[in-house]
């Protein structure tokens, strides 16, 4: 049976194209990639697939425990595809792939917004809908979606390092990717938030940026090379859900716990030692479930015709009332962050 697609083709292609032109004139460079006048209101029978940044990541496997939640709430054919590692072009093969499968819609935590866009344009020409999570720059997407606002969530992993640094020293930012956008707008928004309010700790200038490469053994490695260059650093801001512990590593075998701190993004269960032990005194963390639920309920409202607008409730905590970001209209920001630290780490069941 052939799908009744849920868009007019030529009115979306024709959107994405003058949308490409016009990105440097849409709030934060973003194009939506078709107007709500050009959809059709579908029959509730849909087939979504989520594609995480890697299938085999701790944070996207609990990631498909709140897509499959979906699936199983709305009775619809929703399901999480990723690469095997996290590779844009392995990533833009997976689109590339559910695409051939005629899906009706494909939500998106891009490894490198830039490498998919290509990709993503194609999707939306064919009439797909397109969401993302984690990829605020991302111009061919209808809608990003993030669990926060990223400089307030860059200043609250900051704050957490203050608290261990005692609100002194040097310290470092760490990054998955340098492509990343969410990591990269969380460091910045880290390191605006130590210029306002810790006068006393210092951003080390030879390496503001590190890259761990989304890999604990990467920031492991590149924690000890730092220690030992920089034998005054006090703290890393991480940002990729393998920073904090790579670096905790590093801070244990050099015989640094209670002199040198981090703090970051990282899941309870796995991080559950390093937090008994004060080798890092807090995480920060959203749910990744909530954010696959998310993003596939979204996609669900868009083939349905409802109308985005701020405080759309996407169904699951932390998306309840979504708001437009600052200056942007396809920039959705939710309320979704949290603090692990030894006392509630047995809390979170994941």
């Amino acid at each position: 049976m052939v799908k009744q697609r849920r868009f007019l083709a030529p009115a979306i292609t024709a959107l994405a194209v003058i949308g490409l032109g016009l990105a440097a004139c849409t709030p934060g460079g973003q194009s939506n990639g078709g107007g709500d006048e050009e959809r059709e209101a579908g029959d509730g029978d849909y087939t979504i697939a989520i594609v995480p940044k890697d299938s085999t990541n701790p944070w996207f496997v609990r990631m498909e425990e709140g897509v499959e939640r979906y699936a199983d709430e709305s009775g619809m054919d929703v399901f999480q595809r990723g690469p095997s590692d996290t590779d844009a072009t392995m990533q833009a093969q997976v689109i590339q792939d559910l695409i051939a499968q005629d899906v009706d819609a494909i939500g998106v935590v891009p490894v490198d917004p830039a490498a998919i866009e290509n990709v993503l344009k194609q999707a939306l020409d064919a009439g797909i809908v397109v969401v993302t999570h984690e990829g605020a720059s991302q111009q061919n997407t209808m809608y990003d979606i993030e669990a926060f606002n990223n400089d307030e969530y860059g200043a609250f992993i900051m704050d957490n390092l203050a608290a261990a640094m005692g609100e002194e020293g040097l310290y470092t930012t760490m990054v998955g990717h340098v492509t990343n956008a969410s990591h990269n707008e969380w460091a910045d928004g880290a390191v605006a938030r130590q210029e306002e309010a810790y006068p006393d700790m210092q951003l080390l200038e030879e390496t503001p940026r590190v890259e761990s490469q989304d890999d604990g053994e990467v920031a492991y490695q590149m924690a000890n090379q730092l220690l030992k260059a920089h034998p005054d650093l006090k703290g890393v801001v991480g940002t990729s859900s393998f920073d904090a512990p790579g670096v905790a590593r590093a801070i244990e075998e050099n015989g640094l716990i209670g002199e040198v701190f981090a703090s970051g993004t990282g899941m309870p269960a796995d991080n559950k030692e390093i937090l008994e032990k004060g080798i890092v005194k807090s995480l920060t963390l959203w749910d990744p479930a909530g954010a696959g639920y998310a993003l596939a309920s979204l996609a669900t409202k868009i083939l349905d015709g409802e109308e985005v607008a701020d405080g759309i409730d996407l169904g699951v905590e932390g998306y309840e009332d979504m708001q437009f970001a600052e200056g942007s209209d396809t920039v959705l920001e939710g309320n979704g962050w949290i603090e692990i630290n030894a006392d509630n780490v047995e809390d979170f069941g994941f």
